[in-house]
């Protein structure tokens, strides 16, 4: 059943009213495989009214696509992960193209570049990068970009394949607010996770207080950087609303707005009309 933001859908004798949209889990996750349902429903119960399921290489994708069949409220987000960027051929691209027609699969990715790991060589990564913004851009899909240690050459790409034709979300963003700036000249928005309840997080934080709350973006990347009280233990879609409340007290304004603001933001850039 579907309920418009604003409205408090009843649920178990208690009223719980959906404001928020985490963009980036891994739901479809091994640390989930004992307790799914349990944490689905923690999220809902915090007010998580949809999320999107990521997944980056075969298993991860064939796990989503199951997910969003199975509950209303889940979309998709499908690609190749930088780090097994020399595992993906030409039939895996395929693939993934023809998943994208599905109806709840808003975007390609994540993809991008991660010089952290050294599996899949640079040059390898970027030709796979390359390739996943064309087919984005023929999907008429928005991209989720991975960025780790590679700035320069993955902002360098967006440009050179003319990404902002796709638009997207640089996820978990940990660089400057002058390169958050740079990314939203190009179509993306900003999209901050966990890192910006830390204490010593120093970047995201400066990020949360310049990017404007329009270009703004909430996730988990569950089951991985988990929040302030939370570090170091298991993510999950329910702690997205720490993320909200710390970028509402960075900025002064209260909870609610950045909530329905960053929602409105998801919905509009992964064209969501139904409300979950």
């Amino acid at each position: 059943m579907f309920f418009p933001i604003g409205v408090e859908n009843k649920r178990k004798g208690s009223e719980v009213k959906k404001v928020l949209f985490d963009t980036h889990v891994h739901i479809n996750d091994e640390a989930f495989k004992d307790d799914l349902e349990a944490t689905i429903a923690r999220a809902r119960e915090a007010g998580v009214e949809k999320m999107t399921v990521v997944g980056f290489d075969r298993p991860t994708i064939q796990k989503a696509m199951a997910l969003i069949d199975q509950y209303p409220f889940l979309y998709a987000a499908i690609g190749w992960h930088p780090v097994d960027a020399i595992d993906m051929k030409d039939e895996d691209l395929d693939w993934i193209e023809s998943l994208a027609h599905h109806p709840k699969v808003v975007a390609i990715g994540e993809i991008g570049l991660d010089y952290h790991w050294d599996k899949s060589p640079k040059e390898v990564q970027q030709e796979v990068f390359r390739r996943q913004i064309r087919l984005a851009k023929k999907l008429d899909l928005p991209i989720i970009i991975h960025n780790r240690e590679a700035t320069e050459d993955c902002v360098q790409i967006l440009k050179e394949e003319n990404a902002q034709e796709a638009g997207g979300i640089m996820h978990c963003f940990s660089g400057s607010p002058e390169t958050a700036k740079e990314c939203i000249k190009m179509n993306f928005y900003i999209s901050l996770g966990g890192p910006v309840t830390f204490k010593n997080a120093k970047k995201p934080k400066e990020v949360a207080a310049e990017v404007p709350l329009e270009k703004l973006l909430v996730e988990t990347d569950c089951p991985y950087l988990a929040p302030h009280p939370y570090r170091g233990k298991r993510n999950e879609p329910a702690y997205v609303k720490l993320v909200a409340e710390q970028i509402a007290e960075i900025k002064g304004i209260p909870f609610e707005k950045v909530a329905e603001q960053t929602m409105l933001n998801a919905e509009k850039l992964f064209r969501i009309k139904d409300h979950a």
